[in-house]
């Protein structure tokens, strides 16, 4: 199965802004560090927006960033949403297929089965588990070695609750969930 560049972009975009952490990430930001379009990018990360994965902060010093922690995003659920239609072939869609062999094919068989195991792999895995070598990863798209804390995680009080009223928020005081 080949995904869609848009569903790489999702993802690389995710990755991205799971490596920065606090602060919100810009999209010419995102593109300079991968070498991609500005406009590519940006529907990519509307999709995320509108999925609930991101969200934006408008204004000059606005982008986008987590809605949760990375260990809680499924990479398979993000490329499921990202790819729509994921029809490897024709007869998979009744109101496509023209295939006589439908009632006997081995391949559809095959291939849905194929594709379900993709799927199954991907929902293994989630943004936390691709940025896990974040030191490396960070060089690679040009980020400062040491990551600042997720700005999910500046936003919850001690213990990974949501703060108190008045509660500091200081990075110190906070604990990834």
């Amino acid at each position: 199965m080949r995904l869609t560049q848009f569903s790489n972009f999702a993802v690389r975009t995710l990755m991205y802004v799971g490596l920065k952490g606090n602060g919100p990430s810009s999209v010419p930001e995102v593109a300079k560090a991968y070498g991609i379009s500005q406009d590519h990018l940006k529907k990519a990360a509307a999709e995320l927006c509108h999925l609930g994965v991101l969200e934006a902060v408008r204004g000059r010093t606005g982008g986008v960033h987590l809605t949760s922690h990375p260990n809680t995003i499924s990479i398979g659920a993000v490329v499921r949403a990202t790819e729509g239609d994921s029809s490897l072939v024709e007869c998979f869609d009744p109101e496509t297929n023209t295939c006589p062999l439908i009632s006997h094919c081995r391949f559809r068989t095959a291939l849905k089965e194929a594709q379900e195991a993709f799927f199954a792999v991907l929902d293994r895995h989630t943004l936390g588990d691709l940025i896990e070598d974040e030191i490396t990863l960070r060089g690679l798209v040009g980020l400062e070695s040491k990551r600042e804390t997720s700005s999910v995680q500046c936003r919850q009080g001690r213990g990974g609750a949501p703060p108190e009223e008045g509660e500091r928020r200081a990075n110190e005081d906070v604990t990834p969930p």
